[in-house]
């Protein structure tokens, strides 16, 4: 096919030979199968904030830090240049992710080149050689259920010990390839000690992953796999090889009975002196 516009600038430099085809279009970015070379990859084409429908929440970029002081002030003046850095800021977020990640073992693309907002990577195929489908576009028996989510649940503890929780992570963004899962689309990934919204971020994570195999393996979604994660790495004792239950013990702390009426009483008190208050300055 002819070469996208976008992508020029790859087959200029020698990192890309041919376009074969457009493979799918998202919210984020259009992803074209490339020949590189003997090989087969990928072009992450990153859509401009006035094309894609997701857009980058301060949820996300919180913890986020940019080591260019000029740079960080146009983006929070959010002038042209300002958006045009933040623009570029969110892409190679994800590039960031991939990288860290991978050095971490995690099941995600290999990145090779980011140049223009375009982001060559690995081809995550199927047993064929094939792009790989979707999670959401694969049906699976209870038994297969049960050890993709296991799979998905060992990654999910290996991304937050490498400090990143995906974000908005489902059965949409996961590639099931001829090794099994794969995670993709990580330019929402926040850094778990630095922003505020990181365990609820990873608890809905697991529940929209426990939701999508629940499905075939309704026992899974009994579980709460979320929070306790979370709870583990509060208290600094997750690692990779920990053997995880799925049950979560919430603190019961008893109830300050006396504590409770006290603060009762003392607003009861509080509003008798204000009522008392206000029909003596009707008198007056």
């Amino acid at each position: 096919m002819k070469v996208p516009q976008r992508i020029e600038p790859l087959v200029e430099a020698g990192l890309v030979d041919s376009v074969v085809r457009q493979m799918m279009s998202g919210k984020e970015a259009t992803i074209y199968l490339v020949r590189c070379g003997e090989e087969l990859r990928c072009a992450k084409v990153y859509k401009t904030a006035d094309q894609r429908s997701f857009r980058q929440s301060v949820d996300y970029t919180e913890g986020r830090k940019v080591r260019n002081t000029r740079r960080a002030r146009a983006m929070e003046k959010g002038s042209r240049y300002g958006r045009k850095e933040k623009e570029e800021a969110w892409q190679s977020a994800e590039v960031a992710a991939l990288v860290r990640l991978a050095a971490a073992g995690v099941r995600v693309p290999r990145p090779y080149n980011f140049i223009d907002g375009v982001l060559l990577m690995e081809l995550v195929a199927d047993d064929e050689g094939n792009g790989a489908p979707r999670l959401n576009d694969v049906v699976f028996t209870p038994e297969q259920a049960r050890a993709v989510h296991a799979t998905l649940i060992g990654e999910v503890v290996r991304m937050l010990c490498a400090g990143i929780v995906h974000g908005d992570l489902s059965e949409y963004n996961v590639l099931y390839g001829s090794n099994g899962p794969v995670i993709i689309d990580l330019p929402q990934a926040v850094d778990a000690a630095g922003n505020a919204h990181a365990g609820k971020m990873l608890e809905r994570d697991v529940a929209n992953l426990t939701a999508y195999c629940g499905r075939f393996a309704p026992e899974l979604l009994d579980t709460e796999y979320g929070k306790e994660i979370w709870s583990l790495y509060k208290s600094g004792t997750l690692r990779v090889e920990t053997e995880l239950t799925g049950r979560f013990e919430r603190e019961a702390k008893p109830v300050d009975v006396k504590g409770v009426l006290r603060v009762v009483d003392d607003a009861l008190k509080e509003e008798a002196a204000r009522q008392r208050h206000r029909m003596e300055m009707g008198r007056k």
